[in-house]
């Protein structure tokens, strides 16, 4: 199993400043934003959650509250509404989650009111694999964020994407690399090819951090663990104590026509994560187009990354 290389290893995160940075977060309720939230108030930030009227009495939302973070409910197609709640923070942070109405059309109505309201930074929902390397028409889910990215670097704003691969937990379960019933680690085409992987925890970890650091660059890469499908294969042995053996289901062609008949006959248009996207997911990952480069690891030495070997073996 390959190690992440580290290439900077200073922490820039750290303020001089006595006040608190104030950071405006969008999509705290989800999984990601709820875990950037923490993270921020971890760091000492002051976070002003941004929530749609219906998601402020759910629990997410209550849990926010616990934590010290302010909401403040918004109707984004209110536009003085939306800059008013980004006044004097030092950056915004898109956690959103959808498809085009919302990482395309609700983002670009948040960057307006980000650039209106004078703010310097944004970091846009990219957290992904490297979709900037992919052509069109490869995953619809990459097609909207390089869609939204063309907006993103027209604006007058320091923008910072954050690429993490694929969610490790996602190997518990959703991704169907690691079978763990009949013990496979299920592929198509290379086994040898470097694939990269992130828990959430890390990613947003990492994600708080950046937000606290006016010195970021328009992309940081991070990768928690590097492993070959043989990697996943030693990791997934070695966590569960039982032997695991490669199941190669064909070539990345093979693979790209049952992504065709799933979409075909499961379409599931409304849906941000159908089977097809997974699978168009996978196929990125698995032909190397969508390979992280030049890890960002080390940029703030006090996070520890989880491997995936540590990921699988604990319980949940």
């Amino acid at each position: 199993m390959a190690s992440p290389s580290l290439d900077n290893n200073t922490d820039s995160s750290s303020s001089t400043s006595t006040e608190p940075v104030t950071i405006v977060l969008a999509g705290a309720t989800g999984a990601l934003g709820l875990l950037i939230a923490h993270h921020l108030r971890q760091r000492g930030a002051t976070v002003r959650a941004l929530v749609r009227p219906e998601a402020s009495a759910k629990a997410e939302a209550e849990s926010l509250r616990l934590q010290g973070v302010t909401l403040v409910e918004i109707d984004y197609n209110n536009t003085a509404e939306l800059v008013k709640a980004c006044m004097g923070a030092a950056c915004v942070v898109s956690a959103l989650s959808g498809l085009r109405e919302v990482i395309v059309d609700t983002q670009t109505q948040l960057l307006e009111a980000a650039v209106a309201a004078g703010v310097p930074r944004f970091i846009p929902s990219d957290f992904s694999a490297d979709f900037t390397k992919l052509p069109d028409n490869s995953n619809r889910n990459f097609d909207l964020r390089r869609e939204f990215m063309r907006r993103l670097d027209q604006a007058p704003i320091q923008a910072t994407s954050i690429l993490n691969g694929m969610f490790m937990e996602l190997l518990k379960g959703q991704a169907p690399l690691i079978l763990s019933g009949p013990r496979r680690i299920l592929y198509w085409g290379d086994a040898d090819q470097l694939l990269d992987f992130t828990t959430m925890v890390n990613t947003a970890e990492f994600t708080a951090a950046a937000a606290l650091d006016p010195t970021t660059p328009r992309y940081l890469r991070v990768a928690g663990d590097v492993a070959s499908i043989r990697g996943l294969q030693a990791a997934a042995t070695e966590a569960m104590g039982k032997e695991f053996r490669l199941l190669r289901a064909g070539s990345l062609g093979v693979l790209g026509a049952l992504i065709k008949v799933t979409r075909t006959l499961v379409p599931a248009k409304g849906e941000v994560f159908p089977p097809w996207q997974g699978m168009q997911y996978l196929h990125n990952m698995l032909s190397g187009q969508a390979k992280l480069e030049s890890l960002d690891n080390a940029r703030y030495p006090t996070i520890r990354w989880t491997s995936v070997r540590k990921m699988l073996a604990t319980k949940q």
